[in-house]
């Protein structure tokens, strides 16, 4: 856990592994599988990341089952019931077609997908501060450079 601290405050962990780093935190004791799961959700709408899939609801409902099934709320430490409630997201997975083996995968198109927005993103800014520049007089007798030839690669 000091490696995931220490690499979080240096920078250089991926987004995913933030996400991680941030589910740990947050959920550290808490004792009932609801709340985590409500702590998760709000953590995935912080971060933007959307349930395409439906997953989280599949999750409540498996959830919902298994509490009505032992008649209390289900504790995290309670490993009978936790195994229950596995079992269940063992056939919701089945059902989305998501397999262990394939997180993987999953977690690189995550990372590809948010490299991509902070790309968009960073290009945006670029055209936005190159206009401002533009607009300014002591800049209107130059012209614009093409966005395509900024490239880093070219300056080094």
């Amino acid at each position: 856990m000091s490696n995931i601290c220490l690499s979080c405050r240096s920078g250089l962990f991926s987004e995913s592994q933030r996400i991680k780093y941030t589910i740990e935190t947050r959920t550290q004791g808490i004792p009932d599988v609801r709340t985590y799961l409500l702590t998760l959700k709000e953590i995935r709408s912080k971060r933007g990341l959307t349930d395409e899939l439906g997953a989280e609801a599949m999750m409540m409902g498996a959830l919902d089952k298994v509490e009505k099934e032992i008649k209390k709320p289900l504790m995290r430490d309670d490993k009978k019931s936790m195994a229950l409630l596995t079992a269940e997201f063992d056939k919701i997975n089945k059902k989305l077609g998501i397999r262990k083996e394939d997180l993987p995968k999953y977690e690189e198109q995550l990372e590809l997908k948010i490299a991509k927005a902070q790309l968009e993103e960073l290009k945006k800014d670029a055209l936005e501060a190159m206009e401002t520049q533009k607009k300014r007089e002591e800049f209107k007798d130059e012209a614009m450079p093409d966005v395509k030839s900024l490239d880093i690669r070219n300056f080094i």
